[in-house]
């Protein structure tokens, strides 16, 4: 999200627009251009789509126009409304066993009408704004599902690329594969074999030819080369048949049980989406790894991705097409291709229009072997070994397991659903299978529990407590990552009775940094990096009980101000000791590989000197992460401003040159004194050192008072008074003297850098960014992931 400047409004008592200053005036109206990049990025799509479509048809048994059709709508009505600029729809393998079976089951014209009721579902899905909660599902069931999907195509491709018909299971294919691999076509297999073998050594040609000729997608060579040479060869094998497209087929009534209906169109409402959505997720991520993209693109809102694939399935389901989701293949080719808006993604739909429509006799030329190949290559990729490792790693493997299996032999639904199942099991053993161990080393006690410590280990954790003998030093490690109410006042109650005894506790995590739930220090300490002093309870002289008062009523927690002498400095003091106790030993490690490495902040973070703001605190960082500038105001000198105020232009041209940054953000905050005293400041008077800092925000001050700019909204309300206002001018107008430094003017012209507006209200603790919107700038609450840098 980049930073903005808000554009003028219409004054009321004028009839025309005026244009901000120092841009040149508006010059009639816009016209609709494609950007060169999406041009050469919607032809990259449209060679790879072509083949897999037709592929995807041959393997669920559809008419191959469908594909298609599907690839066409695809790419025009879910790259148009679909809330994923840069994803690519069309039909997709993960899709392929769920047409198949509906297929064989109800034909091609009742899956048709499943379709259309499926984009019908999606889109009440996309109105109650529930797909959010799509991602919620477990990835080792998605990765499941997509692996047991990619074996059942990979075994039923395999009967056609050695010249035969496959089964309607996975079961039926592998008991029939010995007679078929008996009797086997040597024709299909030289040409699948030869698809095979290009798809493999294409993208591994070496040298700077190698390079440019990697640029045509591997998909297309495959395909072209094996029907080139079974044409050369004069092989005689089954080819792709495209009828007139008068005898396409459409959407009749569903015809079938009612409830063997719903279920079809649960469960392709349920991979389309799931599908769709978490592509939707993996192309962000395509994008913030692409500088300079991201603030053009912008995020993926998946509500609307949800209703555009819905409108999708709807329109291909009506015209014969297969069902639509995002295809990752597809997706990814396109940006990696330079795609820069969803131009790309429509132009590439309509190229499948113009190939279906013109390119018949040429893609009847293409072996149904060589399609089957491309698919079943397909297919085994969908089968991830990093997928595995991941799992492996995050012991869910049983999960992906039993999905995969129950996808493979069941079907898809029943495997999603047994994987589902699956994954609450493992989730319940890992809350109730807890280990609480009690030994003895040089004197000191140790209860280490290993697990999350919840109520069902209570009764536990109290008997291994209790062989802790009164008065020794204890130390209890919780290596876990929750620990619930019940656990934590067990675990408490036993610390302040065996203190009380004599004895000392230390709770501690396993490994430094860990994270528990509930606070961990000894004692009554509640404290944390970022509790106030007055507030401190950590230290036994200045926390005296509740009910001694200082004289005039005050609670004697806060010391008496008369009373306090050098209290600062031993508030200093004390703040020090509590960080070298408390969390120098949990950073220690993070500071010493900074210090080997050196900074390499992501972002320059320029906010005010108010003590108020704690940018740690506000942006949820640690070090290494901001490259922090604070002055009175936040404010931006200008380039070529009078002597004296290099100290900030210096920390931008290090920051932007030397740490290359890849983010700068300009932080105001409310109740600000700087612009509270600039709004006071008279003319003459002394020239003290903060009055001539102050004239840097004088160019604020003239941005309110210019009544032919719209004032900044805040979440979309008007600001509470003039103070507030100019707070939010400020931002703005800093961020323009940002653009004039020489070395943010090169960062941005190059894409590596990219500008923020931010404003943090102080007594709602509410962090809002700076959006563009057509009335001018607006600061809306922040969300998550709103920055990608």
């Amino acid at each position: 999200m980049s930073a903005c400047v808000p554009t003028r409004a219409a004054d009321a008592n004028r009839t025309e627009r005026t244009h901000p200053p120092h841009s040149p005036p508006p010059s009639g109206p816009r016209r609709f251009r494609i950007a060169g990049a999406d041009v050469s990025a919607s032809i990259a799509v449209f060679l790879i789509a072509l083949p897999l479509s037709l592929g995807i048809a041959l393997a669920t048994g559809a008419p191959l126009q469908a594909g298609l059709v599907a690839a066409a709508v695809g790419g025009l009505v879910a790259g148009r409304l679909g809330g994923s600029p840069l994803q690519v729809s069309g039909p997709a393998a993960g899709l392929t066993v769920v047409t198949a079976d509906l297929i064989q089951r109800y034909g091609w014209r009742t899956t048709c009408a499943i379709t259309v009721l499926a984009g019908l579902a999606q889109l009440g899905l996309g109105c109650l704004r529930v797909a959010r909660g799509a991602l919620a599902v477990s990835p080792a069931i998605v990765h499941g599902m997509l692996a047991g999907i990619g074996v059942t195509i990979a075994v039923a491709q395999l009967h056609i690329v050695l010249g035969g018909t496959p089964q309607s299971s996975v079961p039926d294919n592998l008991r029939a594969l010995p007679a078929q691999l008996a009797h086997m076509r040597p024709a299909a297999v030289s040409v699948s074999v030869l698809t095979l073998a290009l798809l493999l050594l294409w993208p591994r040609l070496p040298g700077r030819a190698g390079r440019l000729l990697r640029k045509v997608p591997a998909a297309l060579v495959a395909v072209a080369g094996a029907t080139a040479a079974a044409a050369l060869a004069g092989l005689r094998l089954p080819k792709v048949d495209l009828p007139s497209w008068s005898n396409h087929a459409l959407a009749g009534l569903p015809e079938g049980p009612v409830l063997g209906l719903v279920a079809a169109v649960l469960t392709t409402t349920l991979v389309c989406s799931v599908q769709s959505l978490l592509g939707a997720v993996a192309v962000d991520k395509l994008v913030a790894g692409r500088p300079g993209l991201s603030p053009r693109v912008g995020r993926s809102n998946l509500d609307r991705e949800l209703l555009g694939q819905g409108a999708a399935n709807i329109v291909s389901g009506s015209l014969g097409g297969l069902p639509i989701a995002g295809v990752a293949v597809r997706s990814s080719a396109n940006v990696h291709a330079g795609a820069v808006s969803r131009n790309s993604t429509m132009l590439h739909g309509v190229l499948v229009v113009i190939a279906a429509l013109l390119m018949v006799s040429i893609l009847e030329l293409i072996p149904l072997a060589s399609l089957a190949a491309l698919v079943m290559a397909v297919g085994i990729q969908m089968v991830s070994l990093n997928h595995i490792r991941t799992v492996t790693r995050h012991r869910e493997v049983w999960v992906y397991a039993v999905t995969t299996l129950g996808v493979v032999f069941l079907g898809v639904l029943e495997g999603v659903a047994l994987g589902v199942a699956m994954a609450v099991g493992v989730a319940l053993h890992r809350l109730t299978r807890t280990r609480i161990t009690h030994d003895e080393r040089e004197g000191v006690h140790h209860v280490h529990v290993r697990g999350q410590l919840t109520f069902l280990a209570v009764p536990r954790l109290s008997r291994a407590l209790h062989l802790v003998p009164h008065g020794a030093d204890t130390v209890v490690e919780l290596d876990g990552s929750f620990m619930d109410h019940a656990a934590y006042e067990t675990l408490q109650d036993w610390q302040k009775t065996h203190t009380a005894q004599g004895g000392t506790v230390e709770v501690t995590g396993r490994h430094p940094g860990t994270r528990i739930s509930e606070p961990q220090a000894s004692g009554d300490c509640r404290c944390r990096p970022w509790t106030p002093w007055r507030n401190h309870q950590c230290d036994g002289p200045q926390s005296l009980p509740p009910a001694e008062k200082n004289p005039d009523g005050s609670d004697r927690s806060e010391p008496d101000p008369a009373n306090t002498g050098g209290a600062s400095g031993h508030e200093l003091a004390r703040g020090i000791s509590a960080f070298q106790r408390n969390t120098a030993p949990l950073v220690r490690s993070e500071l010493a590989r900074l210090a080997r490495e050196g900074q390499r902040p992501s972002q320059l973070f320029l906010t005010c000197a108010d003590s108020r703001l704690v940018t740690s605190m506000i942006t949820s960082s640690g070090p290494g992460d901001l490259f922090v500038v604070r002055n009175v105001g936040n404010l931006v000198p200008r380039p070529g401003e009078e002597s004296g105020d290099d100290s900030v232009a210096a920390a931008i041209e290090y920051a932007v040159d030397v740490l290359q940054v890849r983010s700068i953000t300009v932080c105001g905050h409310s109740g600000c004194g700087a612009m509270q005293a600039l709004l006071n400041s008279e003319p003459g008077g002394a020239r003290t050192p903060l009055k001539r800092w102050l004239r840097h925000g004088l160019p604020s001050l003239e941005r309110m008072a210019d009544d032919s700019l719209s004032w900044g909204r805040l979440a979309g309300r008007s600001p509470d008074d003039a103070v507030e206002q100019l707070c939010l001018t400020n931002v703005v107008q800093q961020l323009e003297h940002l653009r004039a430094h020489d070395s943010v003017a090169r960062a941005l012209d190059e894409g590596a850098v990219e500008l923020h507006g931010m404003y943090f209200h102080v007594g709602e603790a509410e962090a809002y960014l700076l959006t563009e919107t057509e009335t001018g700038g607006v600061f809306d609450r922040v969300r998550e992931s709103d920055l990608s840098a």
